[in-house]
């Protein structure tokens, strides 16, 4: 219990944002004609509108390398205090919010668009406590 004494930010956060990277990427995989329509019809008056299917299997392999980079850096935390793959993981998380932050604004959602930097506001403040470890 003392690793949760020591490391209790870092950890609630890499929790935080593993289930939240790991459901949007299985929500993707689970209903991938849906979040192509959904998304399609998003972005339908943008430059990516065209690009959809290609852009979110972007997103889906940044989001399950992410979500997964993130647990297995969680255990390393914990197992030995280890901090680089959680760091690693957090970062490829920041580049995905930012890749849908652009769509997102492009699309001229500014709510959507508030709720992602809600999001990369808690993964920079991830990166700045495992920087301070």
């Amino acid at each position: 219990m003392s690793i949760f004494n020591t490391h209790s930010a870092e950890i609630l956060i890499l929790i935080f944002l593993i289930f939240t990277f790991l459901q949007s990427g299985f929500d993707k995989i689970s209903d991938w004609k849906g979040n192509v329509d959904f998304i399609s019809n998003h972005l339908k008056n943008t430059i990516l509108g065209k690009m959809v299917p290609l852009l979110l299997i972007q997103i889906l392999i940044f989001e399950i390398a992410a979500g997964i980079l993130m647990a297995i850096g969680l255990y390393h935390i914990i197992a030995s205090g280890e901090t680089i793959i959680a760091k690693v993981g957090l970062e490829i998380a920041a580049i995905t919010l930012i890749f849908l932050l652009i769509g997102q604004r492009l699309a001229k959602d500014y709510a959507g668009a508030m709720t992602i930097t809600v999001y990369f506001i808690l993964n920079v403040i991830g990166i700045y406590i495992i920087n301070q470890i």
